[in-house]
């Protein structure tokens, strides 16, 4: 599985934090997801997948959570790992990534998830704006195969 960003340090343990997240286009632009704290961090709708949950599962829950989306026939791109701090939860972790696209249905209700605000961005925009390196590829590769 390709590895993004920053190696894993050697001697530090991390925590295996498997995850969920949403390329979701929308008349032509993107829903995405803007983490406010502890700085703005522009990402793609997901998160982590609970235990006894499937991705599908978790796909949906955390749409929902971070930018009160429902979606509909999500399918599969791909994943990537990447090696980060998480200071929400106090734990450096091995993120794995799955990625999918899937189409937005309806805006239910504003965030719940504390801290998040929904963004709506081109594919230009959101490329240059998006805090990680997977992301980015697969949204890249999204546009390009669309191109």
């Amino acid at each position: 599985m390709r590895r993004v960003g920053e190696p894993p340090i050697p001697g530090k343990t991390y925590t295996s934090r498997p995850g969920a997240y949403a390329i979701l286009p929308l008349k032509g632009r993107f829903l995405m997801t803007a983490q406010l704290r502890p700085h703005v961090d522009i990402q793609l709708p997901g998160g982590g997948i609970d235990p006894g949950e499937s991705p599908l599962q978790t796909l949906h829950r955390e749409v929902m959570e971070e930018i009160g989306w429902t979606i509909a026939r999500p399918r599969r791109l791909g994943a990537f790992r990447r090696h980060v701090y998480m200071p929400e939860y106090d734990i450096w972790a091995e993120k794995i990534c799955h990625v999918y696209v899937a189409h937005p249905v309806r805006h239910i209700a504003p965030p719940i998830e504390p801290d998040h605000a929904t963004v709506v961005l081109s594919g230009e925009e959101a490329v240059s704006v998006l805090g990680n390196d997977g992301d980015r590829h697969f949204l890249e590769r999204f546009l390009a195969a669309r191109s």
